[in-house]
């Protein structure tokens, strides 16, 4: 007992913080991955004992004051969740009864498309696969309202802290303490009989520090929490940039389908919401998405909805205009001139619904990539959602995986505790990784080589892919194999 005393005293001076906690599992990030994670924990029998802390660098204050009273116009972080996401949202962690679910929006079917041949065509519909949802279009800060609600409404036996406004200082391995002051950490849990040597130690911005059984990074594509584990990540940039916002249709469409261009700067996607709201996301080249975030907010959204219609030749010389005057208005003239050239029922038919106004403030951008880490665990380390890969948004399959991985840890940690082993070891851990990352692995290949596919004009690559598309439309068996991939089935 002295003993004990002692290492948390000097442990204290040698951090120059309060005495160290300790906890079962220590999160980092506070985003969809984190949040999902923790709240998987507390909801299962198995493992709701551990005593948990999340760290989030942000103030959560805006996800409770969404939670407590949304704004009227969506806002433009907004994901696509298939069916079995929200199926383990409502049965296996319990947030989906604190989802606004009028702001969900589901959808039946995608069509897609390529600029290159108007007539290479994919058309989804869910119904041909006897479900009635492909997939659902949610904003990312009401999953996170929903899971940061269920946590809060658990009875709390001091096993839930969450320290938002909070940054990671440092994260010390302490078999890399000093020779001195080493075997004062060199405790044993008498609960468990676990040796503390190497329990990651993470210092935080107000001076705490917390000494973990698990440290789980759900802290983004440049993770603190796998740099410590020396894990290493794979990848690259794409050169590209994501350019999203929220916007007004002319009318509600009632095909409840999303609709997705493949132009050779990159796809350009119109997702539905519900009314007469919809998502854009659109894949750029660098010159292209400053364009977008600059042009006319009145011009905005005639250039989204000709981006699915028009020629390319046609879209770069409008391009050229508004590089040189983003408020150039005669642009509008050149694409009705051009679009005159089609059938009115044609356009109304093959192509959405026209976008009549851009939300004030929801056009953003951010950098396209593709990385994927070696393995998702290390000794007392676990990766979960973009810690562990970064996936191209043309599938939209982003926060589904990292739900996923959620899912798959908790699975790994239950077995564990079944089994009466340590739920920081490899041993444990591995199990995680095993159910894990070879899907993961496959779905970031596809994403990758269809981004590189369709992100070109090279002519033979052009008539190669345009009979694929045509083949795989004609052929139900493949595209029932795909629908069934994208609703996560």
């Amino acid at each position: 007992m002295l003993r004990s005393v002692r290492s948390f005293c000097i442990s204290a001076i040698k951090y120059n913080a309060a005495p160290i906690t300790r906890q079962d599992v220590v999160i980092i990030g506070g985003g969809p991955a984190g949040l999902t994670l923790l709240a998987a924990l507390k909801a299962s029998p198995k493992t709701k004992h551990l005593s948990c802390t999340l760290i989030e660098a942000t103030n959560l204050d805006k996800v409770r004051e969404f939670q407590q009273s949304p704004p009227h116009n969506y806002t433009n972080r907004v994901v696509s969740i298939t069916p079995k996401s929200i199926e383990f949202m409502k049965s296996k962690i319990g947030n989906w009864d604190y989802i606004h679910e009028d702001r969900v929006k589901e959808y039946q079917g995608i069509t897609a498309y390529d600029s290159q041949d108007a007539t290479s065509k994919v058309e989804f519909d869910v119904s041909n696969i006897g479900q009635d949802t492909l997939a659902a279009m949610c904003e990312v800060i009401n999953i996170q309202g929903s899971l940061l609600a269920k946590i809060e409404s658990l009875e709390n036996d001091g096993s839930i802290n969450i320290k938002d406004n909070t940054k990671v200082i440092e994260i010390v391995n302490p078999n890399e303490v000093d020779i001195e002051h080493q075997h004062d950490l060199n405790e044993v849990d008498q609960s468990s009989g676990t040796s503390e040597l190497d329990w990651p130690i993470v210092k935080l911005s107000n001076g705490e520090s917390i000494q973990t059984r698990l440290l789980v990074g759900c802290d983004g594509y440049n993770s603190p929490v796998r740099k410590y584990a020396k894990i290493e990540s794979r990848g690259w940039q794409y050169n590209a940039f994501g350019v999203v916002a929220t916007v007004k249709l002319q009318y509600e469409d009632f095909r409840n389908v999303a609709w997705q261009r493949f132009l050779t700067t990159g796809p350009l996607a119109i997702l539905p919401l519900n009314g007469d709201n919809a998502t854009i996301v659109w894949s750029s080249t660098p010159e292209l998405s400053e364009i977008l975030l600059k042009v006319n907010k009145d011009i905005f959204p005639r250039l989204v909805s000709a981006a699915m219609i028009l020629d390319e030749v046609d879209l770069k010389y409008i391009y050229k205009l508004l590089k040189k005057n983003p408020d150039d208005f005669s642009v509008l003239k050149e694409i009705e001139w051009r679009l005159s050239k089609f059938n009115e029922e044609e356009i109304e038919e093959n192509y959405p619904v026209p976008i009549v106004e851009v939300i004030d403030g929801s056009r953003a951008r951010f950098p396209l990539k593709m990385s994927h880490a070696d393995t998702y665990v290390a000794p007392r380390v676990a990766l979960v959602g973009d810690a562990a890969h970064t996936i191209h948004p043309l599938a939209g399959q982003g926060l589904n995986m990292g739900q996923s991985d959620a899912g798959a840890l908790v699975e790994a940690l239950e077995k564990g505790i079944d089994r009466g082993m340590d739920i920081g070891s490899t041993l444990v851990l591995e199990s995680y990784v095993s159910n894990a990352w070879p899907s993961n692995h496959v779905l970031l290949g596809v994403c990758d080589k269809l981004h590189k596919v369709f992100s070109t004009d090279f002519y033979p690559l052009v008539v190669a892919r345009g009979i694929g598309m045509k083949s795989i439309n004609f052929v139900s068996g493949v595209k029932d194999l795909m629908m069934k991939q994208i609703s996560g089935n």
